[in-house]
């Protein structure tokens, strides 16, 4: 039986970040700081967006992962491949999604061996300063899984 990713467990488990800024930016919202000062507002609200912003940005990201997890069953359904797999344990989001990925495909014990390929914070960091390497991405027209506007 072929795993789907489409359920509704699932969909909570891969969006748990999401779901976590989401109560911390509704939490911070209700703090009463105008009590304090009224100038406390500018900068709770500040945080109440940059919190809500980014659950938006990971609920809206939900097809972009049905696909990824796809093409990652797919390219690693005969052996785990850290080639594939590493550059998605960098962000929380992803490594949610390696282990869904391992889960399925029968090895939950492999993402100790992903672990390692985690980068430390400081060369993360000294990256991070650098001007990001341009990407081409080629979608594959004859591939007819994923209709354009899912991309």
């Amino acid at each position: 039986m072929k795993k789907s990713i489409s359920t509704f467990p699932r969909f909570m488990y891969l969006n748990l970040y999401a779901f976590l800024l989401l109560i911390g930016g509704i939490g911070i919202a209700v703090i009463p700081l105008y009590r304090i000062s009224p100038w406390l507002l500018i900068p709770q609200s500040s945080i109440v967006i940059l919190f809500l912003r980014g659950a938006i940005s990971i609920f809206q990201s939900w097809h972009t992962k049905q696909r990824k997890y796809d093409i990652l069953i797919e390219r690693n359904k005969d052996q785990t491949r850290p080639d594939t797999l590493g550059e998605y344990m960098e962000a929380p989001c992803g490594k949610l999604l390696v282990r869904l990925v391992l889960k399925d495909l029968g090895r939950p014990d492999d993402y100790r061996m992903l672990q390692k390929l985690k980068q430390p914070l400081w060369i993360w960091l000294k990256k991070q300063c650098h001007e990001p390497k341009s990407t081409v991405v080629y979608i594959n027209p004859n591939y007819t899984k994923y209709k354009q506007e899912n991309l």
